[in-house]
This record gives structure tokens, sequence and C-alpha cells, in this order.
């Protein structure tokens, strides 16, 4: 039952996508920009080997598939800053504001189970905006001498699906709190704005505190996994701010079903 209930509200959730105007909209500036820029950083890599080659100082090994991955994927994560507030906002916004969110909360279904229906709905509609960005690539590495270590490629694109997927559940407990979705992409956007900079915050106070902040930084994990840097402590940073996300959404409904009881 629990797991028919989950797998009603994430197509429920998913399908919503498909019907929204706004998210054609997003779609389309995204592959837009995303398209332009994957064009333009792999020509400009092209053109420094050109001129490196001409000049005699191209060094015998050079992983250009890795330099462009790594590139690439951190124009990728500079556009979620604007792009992933626009898919959470409305998670819950949109049911208070249409009067819903009181069916949801005095429903029969758990708040945990509506909270990972609704984050895996939206998660699915962002892997469906991943999906050309993967085609490129793919073309552009399939030509790749030296070939591309197939195990970097995956670990970068599960570390931004990772970030992306703690940023969406960020962002859908700040949506619980508001029926604005403009607020809630405003507020969503401040706290992705504070999480990438936080290592400058952490390099500027005294001990205890940078320490502290400086293991709460998302981004930091994010960019040691694109360069085939994999620890432990990433994944467990990555898998806790998901579960606080959906922990505080579960919690913020429950408080709205004890004041409707």
């Amino acid at each position: 039952m629990i797991l028919a209930n989950l797998m009603a509200i994430v197509r429920k959730e998913f399908q919503s996508y498909f019907t929204s105007p706004f998210a054609y909209i997003i779609a389309a500036f995204f592959w837009l920009i995303s398209g332009f820029f994957f064009g333009a950083i792999l020509d400009q890599l092209i053109q420094d080997i050109s001129f490196l080659e001409q000049s005699g100082q191209l060094p015998e090994s050079i992983d250009i598939a890795s330099q462009f991955l790594e590139a690439f994927l951190g124009v990728i994560i500079s556009l979620f800053l604007v792009l992933l507030p626009a898919l959470s906002m409305g998670l819950y916004s949109e049911e208070r504001k249409r009067g819903t969110l009181e069916l949801l909360a005095t429903s029969p279904v758990t708040n945990w189970v509506v909270a990972c229906g609704k984050l895996l709905g939206v998660v699915g509609f962002f892997i469906v905006l991943m999906v050309p960005l993967w085609i490129w690539e793919t073309i552009a590495f399939s030509a790749a001498d030296p070939p591309v270590n197939i195990q970097i490629i995956l670990l970068a694109h599960l570390s931004l699906l990772l970030i992306s997927t703690a940023i969406l559940s960020l962002g859908m407990f700040i949506s619980s709190l508001t029926d604005s979705s403009i607020l809630a992409y405003i507020l969503t956007f401040i706290l992705i704005l504070f999480l990438w900079i936080i290592d400058l915050i952490a390099n500027n106070v005294i001990e205890p505190f940078s320490s502290i902040l400086s293991h709460l930084s998302l981004f930091d994990s994010y960019s040691d996994m694109i360069r085939g840097v994999l620890e432990p402590s990433s994944l467990i940073l990555f898998t806790s701010y998901i579960f606080i996300g959906i922990f505080l959404t579960a919690q913020s409904i429950e408080a709205l079903r004890f004041q409707r009881s």
C-alpha cells in the first residue's frame, strides 16, 4: 500500500511538469544555455590544444575529456543556482495556494510518503532535462583519444544528481512553508547561495566554527567528485542534506496537520 501510494504521488508530480508551460520554458532555457556553453567550452579546448601542438608545447599526456567535463559541469552547476529553485518552488506552495495542502495533511498517506513522492517526481523531471546533455557528451567523448575513463564520467554525473537532489529536497521544505512560489524561489536561491559561499565564510571565521562550516560545503564535495575523487564523507554529506530536506518537510506538514486537528 505504501509503495502504491508513493508511486501514485511520483507519477502525479512528474506528469504535472509536462502540463505546465513554465516547465517547458525552464527546459528550453536550460538546453539553450547549456548547449551554448557545451559548444563554446569544447571549441576553446580544441583551439588551445591546436595552439600548443603548433608551438611544440603540447604535453605527452593530456586528458582533454576530463578537462572538458570538469569545465562543463562547473558551468552546469552554476546554471542550477537559478534553475533548481524554479523546479522546487511550487512543490508545496501551489498546494497551499489551491487549498489542497490541507487535504494532503489530513489524508491517510503519511507525510514522509508524500514528501518522498514529490521529491522523486521533481528529480525525475530533472533527469529528463539532463538527457540531451548526456547525448551530447556521448557523441563528443566517442571521438576522444585516448578513450575516456567511464568511471570518472559516471562519478561526475552521480555527484551532479546527488547535489541537485539535495538542493531540491531543501527547496521542497522551503516550499512547504509558504503559499508564495516567488518567495519560495527567493529563499531557496539565498540558501543555495549560502551553501555556495560557505567555504569563503569558513576561511574568515575562527575555530571551531571554521572546521564546522567547511564540512557543510556541498559544492566542495561536488568539485572533488567531478574530478574523480570519491570520499565516503561526500556521499554521507549529500544523503544527509537529502534526508534533512525530507524530514523538515514532513515535520512542516505534520505541524499543519496538528493545526487542523
